[in-house]
């Protein structure tokens, strides 16, 4: 039986808008969905008029002021990062058209909280679709037909089973130059679109553009050690992977895939994704694979010579799973998808495995790095960590990483070639949707 570390208690999620650093406070609300602040800890955004900067996690006393306590540690934690002050607000206008694709199988209710904030993007010209995949019930087309669809969302049904397929099915119905993909369990930001796609405006050259994904809820010590453990974040600092000139400090590159993002908040431009064949149906989540679809994608895009830029300003909260079982789940998931993506990056680019034997030997070190236990008592962030603080980053006393998630992630590692080569020979013959009919 696993040790599930219930004394783990409850972080409230919250933002925080200042005028500066050390401004005034402009703003101060629960995250999108979440509970009232009240004492205790809570775990804030920061934005600096309006522009995401950082995150901290504070503990607020009874009876003390709770907007002053989280500016206080917004000034404290962040000020060694701070340099020239945010990135200006990306403005609507002069954007390509964009596709925003969700994927999504028998969660109804959480696909209509992700749809209202889509609705409401700030984005000039987009439009919504939605790819029901392998449905048992009629819940989902009847959600999107009667209240969505008059609103211009449209319903589209993929019956092969897994994520690839449905994103897939998403790419040939769309009509965007620029395609958005983001899950059914979270709430975009107003800006989220806008500030996703205005990347492609600006250079030709880049494919691809990743976002900042942050927890909308820390209610249970699944949430919270999932996010202590990275959860989905990649940062507050903006990065631009160009193949032309690969990263010094990226030994992996250009398999290190999770370092670029994550599926809930990516962009591609259209042309480019459907020329390297999409995803692959052969990965991803409802696979024999558990995932690696985004992955896949990913690093596609970047060996066929594309750039791929993450930026912060992009923001989606995402709902993390609730229970002990679901975070052995994702554990397991985590490590099948990275091992299965490599495998479908090799059958499909069988020139790439000199490339990736040349980098395996530090790529299972750093494997076994980022799934090892985490015991270390230091409790501190060093810079490294920059204004991205997480309640727990690795190796805190608070929220150490068990040894049995650790091992299910490497179990997951071993299994996902195998499963990966199973998930393929179950699609294999499957043209892919756009290719239907030539």
């Amino acid at each position: 039986m696993p040790h599930v570390p219930h004394q783990l208690h409850a972080i409230r999620v919250a933002e925080l808008d200042l005028a500066g650093l050390e401004g005034e406070v402009l703003s101060l609300r629960p995250a999108p969905g979440g509970a009232p602040l009240t004492t205790g800890d809570i775990y804030a955004l920061v934005r600096l008029r309006g522009t995401p900067v950082g995150a901290v996690l504070a503990h607020v006393a009874p009876g003390e002021d709770t907007a002053g306590a989280l500016a206080a540690a917004a000034r404290r934690q962040l000020a060694p990062f701070a340099q020239d002050g945010p990135a200006p607000p990306v403005k609507p206008g002069g954007l390509p058209r964009a596709s925003v694709i969700v994927a999504s199988r028998e969660r109804a209710d959480q696909l209509s909280r992700a749809l209202d904030s889509l609705l409401v993007q700030d984005h000039p010209d987009f439009e919504i679709v939605v790819v029901d995949n392998a449905p048992v019930t009629t819940a989902t087309r009847d959600l999107v037909v009667e209240n969505y669809a008059p609103k211009g969302v449209r319903y589209v049904h993929e019956p092969v089973p897994g994520l690839a397929s449905a994103h897939n099915r998403g790419v040939a119905a769309a009509e965007g130059e620029v395609l958005a993909f983001t899950d059914d369990d979270v709430i975009a930001d107003p800006h989220w679109l806008t500030a996703l796609t205005a990347p492609f405006a600006a250079d030709h050259r880049l494919a691809c553009v990743t976002g900042l994904i942050l927890p909308a809820l820390l209610n249970t010590p699944a949430q919270i050690l999932l996010e202590s453990h990275g959860g989905f974040a990649k940062g507050f600092v903006p990065r631009l992977f160009d193949p032309a000139a690969p990263p010094a400090d990226e030994p992996l590159f250009p398999f290190t895939a999770g370092e670029f993002g994550s599926g809930a908040n990516m962009a591609f431009r259209a042309a480019p994704l459907r020329a390297v064949g999409g995803f692959d149906p052969g990965t991803g989540v409802g696979t024999l694979a558990k995932g690696g679809d985004d992955l896949y994608a990913f690093a596609r895009i970047v060996v066929a010579g594309h750039r791929l830029r993450y930026t912060p300003q992009a923001l989606v909260w995402h709902h993390h799973r609730e229970t002990w079982k679901d975070l052995e789940n994702q554990a397991y998931g985590y490590g099948a998808g990275l091992t299965a993506y490599l495998t479908a990056i090799i059958v499909r680019r069988p020139g790439l495995l000199p490339a990736l034997i040349a980098r395996l030997p530090r790529g299972l070190a750093h494997a076994l790095s980022i799934t090892a236990s985490r015991t270390d008592t230091t409790g501190e962030s060093g810079p490294g960590s920059g204004p991205g603080s997480v309640p727990g980053e690795h190796g805190t006393h608070d929220y150490p990483w068990p040894r049995s998630l650790s091992r299910l992630e490497r179990r997951g590692m071993l299994y996902g070639p195998i499963g990966y080569l199973r998930a393929r020979r179950a699609v294999r013959g499957n043209q892919l949707p756009w290719q239907e009919g030539r």
